[in-house]
């Protein structure tokens, strides 16, 4: 296949680089969080409060953080939010390393790292654009959103590493580093400021990306394809149940399956990478990755032995690759340069919100129809969606790089 076309781009390339680097960090902080919690509180239910601090800085400030990322220099804004970022690192740091660590001091700090990636989210995405032509934008996003299933394997593991080798303080201090890193990456990359057109009041501006979403059928039916899968396959919540239950299998099992996934994604980024970049009516790829991802899942209910199960994982991981890819990309490129941050802002809402809220609809379930029951039933629904959406909506399934039809509609 070659080298991707996306990977000429100097600026592209260090940016990569530094966003897969401080994901790590990332992922292993929130690993350390959810460890010096528990080991702090010895209770399951206070470290649960981990999760509802993160949900809670997401729901309440993504729109913020579009907003502003649609008024300031993106680039800039970035690097703010990642010194913020690092001064929590220091401060948990220190806070630990001194034994002085509370069960709510750790709270405050992931609720504030939480926000400062809350902020930045829209800004990291929206910026993309800036780096690579438009026609390499679905092969830059293929290549990025593998980097976060790399973070999830190997994050986790550098924080078991570094609490094994010297306790959370370790990897605190070690995401601190990530943070620096990207810092003064930013710092060297050559990108175009941002020039609005207009400054209107913070909630207006809110207001206006809201309604330039509604007025994007391509927008809005790609983020609803999104909500269908991770509302109702969310898998991740019943994977305990499902190894012990059903597989009957013990702990070893059970991090198998929760790798593979990531696994899957990492496995089809080169698949990924080459066929988003092909032309063609990547509208038909997206409904066949997202009815993909239903029916992975659906198999990971069925499975009955410890191999399938891990080949049902694999699958969808891959699929959610092959379909998030596509969402994303598409996002950015229907989406004028002044308004992306606040568009970025309401996906994040459906993509990082929707996980979170489908861990409660799909465990509700399960706790009055099984495991097996709740993850198939749920399954079907992806399944079913991207099935009448193709039947009956041509805009989404004839979608290539650009609608000429929904280009029309360009202001709020």
């Amino acid at each position: 296949m070659g080298v991707p076309a996306v990977l000429k781009h100097r600026d592209f390339d260090l940016y990569w680089f530094g966003v897969v680097f401080s994901q790590i960090g990332t992922r292993g902080t929130v690993a350390a969080n959810l460890y010096q919690v528990y080991e702090l509180s010895r209770s399951t239910a206070i470290t649960g409060l981990v999760g509802l601090a993160q949900a809670v800085s997401l729901v309440v400030l993504s729109p913020l953080g579009g907003a502003y990322a649609d008024r300031l220099d993106r680039r800039r804004l970035l690097q703010a939010t990642q010194l913020l970022a690092l001064v929590v690192a220091i401060v948990l740091t220190v806070l630990t390393e001194t034994g002085r660590a509370t069960t709510a001091e750790v709270l405050v700090c992931v609720l504030l790292t939480t926000a400062a990636g809350t902020f930045d989210q829209p800004a990291r995405q929206a910026l993309i654009p800036a780096m690579v032509p438009r026609s390499e934008l679905p092969q830059a996003f293929a290549l990025l959103n593998p980097s976060r299933e790399l973070a999830v394997l190997t994050g986790p593991a550098l924080a078991g590493l570094f609490i094994a080798i010297h306790g959370p303080g370790l990897m605190y201090l070690a995401d601190a580093a990530t943070y620096a890193v990207l810092v003064v990456v930013l710092g060297v990359l050559r990108v175009p400021r941002l020039v609005p057109g207009k400054h209107l009041p913070v909630l207006h501006s809110i207001a206006e990306g809201g309604r330039f979403v509604a007025r994007r059928p391509t927008i809005w039916m790609m983020m609803s394809l999104d909500l269908s899968a991770t509302l109702f396959g969310a898998y991740r919540v019943v994977l305990p149940a499902l190894t012990i239950t059903v597989l009957h299998a013990g702990p070893t099992a059970y991090g198998l399956l929760s790798s593979a996934p990531s696994a899957g994604a990492l496995l089809a980024t080169g698949p990924v990478v080459h066929l988003v970049g092909r032309p063609g009516r990547t509208g038909r790829i997206l409904l066949i990755g997202s009815a993909g991802y239903g029916l992975a899942t659906l198999l990971l209910a069925q499975s009955r032995t410890l191999l399938l199960a891990l080949a049902a994982g694999l699958l969808v991981g891959a699929f959610d690759a092959l379909a998030t890819t596509i969402r994303q990309a598409a996002v950015q490129l229907e989406t004028p340069d002044p308004m992306r941050g606040r568009v970025t802002s309401i996906y994040q809402m459906a993509s990082r919100g929707g996980p979170a809220l489908g861990d409660t609809i799909i465990g509700a379930v399960a706790a009055g129809l099984g495991p097996v029951a709740a993850l198939s039933l749920g399954s079907l629904v992806p399944i079913a969606y991207a099935g009448l959406l193709g039947a009956r909506s041509p805009r989404l399934r004839d979608y290539t790089s650009a609608d000429p039809a929904d280009a029309a509609v360009t202001g709020p």
